[in-house]
């Protein structure tokens, strides 16, 4: 049976959405962000930079993302445009956002929408989340903003607003459903009907969970929907939603070849396309463990043989789920090929797609160098 979950303890009655819906729009008429990918005043939304947006965002900040959707526009100003590129190019250009199978995902989706749909987008949450890439969120966020569609779009942000007014009094699991569920049930009862402006409503959440009812010190004085919200009626927003305790991440332990032939060429290779980093550039190295490696025992895991000597200094990058320590191996080698290998000179890694953790090794090498 499912969990009844009683979600306001508050001697209070839940906010109006009427009163919500309209105090909340002429708010965002007034105060909405400018932001590259905002439509506003009756302007039609095209659904290519609205769902070119919304994958940016996905566990992103909007500062990061405001210069990558540009440049992605100026290279690709078109969903063909993107869909006729290189997957390599996209990744390259997508250097710095993270979560690279967005990237991959991203590219995947504009061909299948050439390819199949005539490069159209659906139109309803139910189509979009078909679409490589697309999720119950993302799908949500273009049928309300790119659609007009009745969809209600829960991202961190709206979350936290839409349990503040409600008093929403349980912890936050981490999967999908529970307590989850209770809250995106809560904000379907504020999405206003197509005629009520639903995409600007979603963006009005999103704005103001950004801005005024952030997770820290919230500036209620001045929130449109403080005369609405149980939380602040309480005096006690800050503590909503309720999240439980953080689990502490694993360490993950690797060593990196960096392999240097007689010119300086540096050996490189791709990674797999399924998984982490996934498609992207990387310097070789061994399998990433919990167990830390020993130099001779990762010798046996070297793309190529060489004369490796250990670098001082440890690699420490932090993943999702996971820190990872990387320790280097440089060695001279004679440039042998390799699978999925290829030989480039430090100078010209800009020319690939390296993740961060790849570049601060470059870093910590050129620093014994300089």
């Amino acid at each position: 049976m499912p969990r009844t979950v009683k979600k306001n303890k508050a001697p209070y009655p839940d906010p109006d959405p009427v009163s919500v819906r309209r105090r909340l729009l002429a708010w965002y008429d007034a105060q909405g962000r400018d932001l590259p990918w905002r439509y506003k005043n009756g302007e039609r939304p095209d659904p290519y930079r609205v769902w070119l947006s919304e994958i940016m965002l996905a566990q992103t900040t909007v500062a990061t993302v405001k210069g990558y959707f540009e440049e992605f526009l100026r290279r690709w100003p078109k969903l063909a445009d993107l869909a006729a590129a290189d997957q390599n190019d996209v990744l390259h250009a997508w250097q710095g956002l993270g979560y690279y199978a967005r990237a991959r995902n991203l590219h995947k989706c504009a061909r299948v929408l050439v390819a199949k749909k005539n490069g159209c987008f659906p139109d309803t949450e139910e189509d979009l989340r078909q679409l490589p890439g697309v999720g119950d969120y993302t799908a949500a966020a273009i049928a309300a903003i790119a659609f007009g569609r009745k969809s209600t779009p829960v991202d961190a942000n709206i979350e936290r607003v839409t349990a503040r007014l409600f008093a929403i009094d349980v912890p936050l699991p981490g999967a999908q459903g529970g307590i989850k569920g209770v809250i995106k049930e809560q904000a379907r009862t504020l999405t206003p009907a197509p005629r009520g402006r639903p995409g600007d409503f979603a963006q009005a959440m999103m704005d103001l969970g950004a801005t005024l009812c952030s997770p820290n010190n919230p500036d209620c004085p001045a929130c449109p929907l403080k005369s609405a919200c149980l939380a602040e009626k309480t005096g006690a927003a800050e503590r909503y939603p309720v999240k439980p305790a953080k689990k502490p991440r694993p360490v993950r332990h690797g060593m990196v070849f960096w392999a240097v032939r007689g010119d300086g060429a540096v050996l490189l290779r791709q990674r797999p396309e399924k998984g982490l980093l996934g498609g992207m550039m990387e310097i070789p190295s061994t399998q990433w463990r919990g167990k830390a490696w020993t130099a001779k025992e990762a010798a046996a895991s070297a793309p190529v043989q060489g004369d490796w000597r250990t670098l001082d200094g440890v690699i420490r990058h932090t993943f999702t789920h996971f820190h990872l320590e990387l320790t280097v191996l440089v060695g001279a080698v004679n440039g042998q090929e390799t699978e999925n290998g290829l030989w480039s000179p430090p100078s010209e890694f800009s020319d690939h797609a390296l993740p961060t953790v790849m570049k601060k090794i470059a870093r910590l090498v050129a620093s014994y160098s300089s």
